[in-house]
């Protein structure tokens, strides 16, 4: 099941790669302070967009049921990480709204999907990590935890925008720069999903029989 954490890594890579490709070739047209990545997904490049988020949707799941089968990772942690990937391919296969024609169905669909995964994936590093944060050679679990708070910080953080928006009458788009905002935020969550395969990725389990060192603290949660 290492395995599959580190094939997750490699696709979370990728995925990252074409989406960060994406804002570098089209700096001219799209500004990153304030249009939000899925603008991508708008253009003939939408392809490409759609790819890179599926890939790190798919590199998640894989992340996620690697540190399910070797027990890092419980029934509700894994659910959050699964709901985080679910709540990306949602957004890479129903575009966001074309403001320039109007709201649309697919728009919608595409902020729900936006919603459930930036919020699903901070629940998803707390509780995977936390039990581990003070188990000796836990390293990965205290930096998923620090980073699932970051995530935490920035998600309250445009709450708060979103109310002095509407307390103020300005769109609560306006009261923030949102491109830098949401890749923040994505940054953030996927640096953590990182940690998260990282940790997976190098998990040595006790051997057979019991023993003793870090094998065995890589077994059993401080909780």
């Amino acid at each position: 099941m290492r395995q599959a954490a580190r094939w997750g890594l490699g696709a979370v890579g990728a995925g990252v790669a074409l989406i960060a490709g994406l804002d570098l070739l089209n700096l001219g047209e799209i500004n990153p302070l304030r249009r939000t990545i899925s603008e991508h997904g708008l253009g003939a490049q939408g392809w490409i967009f759609g790819l890179g988020v599926a890939l790190l949707a798919g590199g998640s799941a894989a992340i996620g049921v690697s540190l399910a089968r070797i027990r890092l990772a419980g029934t509700f942690g894994t659910l959050a990480l699964m709901a985080w990937s679910a709540g990306l391919l949602v957004t890479a296969s129903f575009p966001k709204h074309d403001w320039s024609v109007g709201p649309s169905l697919s728009g919608s669909i595409h902020r729900a999907g936006s919603l459930v995964a930036f919020l699903s994936l901070p629940l998803a590093a707390l509780i995977i990590a936390r039990p581990w944060r003070h188990a000796e050679g836990r390293r990965h679990a205290v930096f998923a935890f620090g980073l699932g708070l970051g995530s935490v910080l920035w998600v309250v953080g445009i709450g708060a925008m979103v109310l002095v928006g509407a307390r103020t009458g300005l769109s609560w788009w306006q009261v923030m720069p949102l491109g830098l905002v949401e890749r923040g935020l994505a940054a953030t969550e996927v640096a953590a999903v990182v940690a998260l395969g990282v940790w997976g990725a190098r998990h040595r389990p006790a051997p057979a029989g019991g023993g003793t060192g870090e094998a065995n603290n890589l077994t059993t949660p401080h909780v």
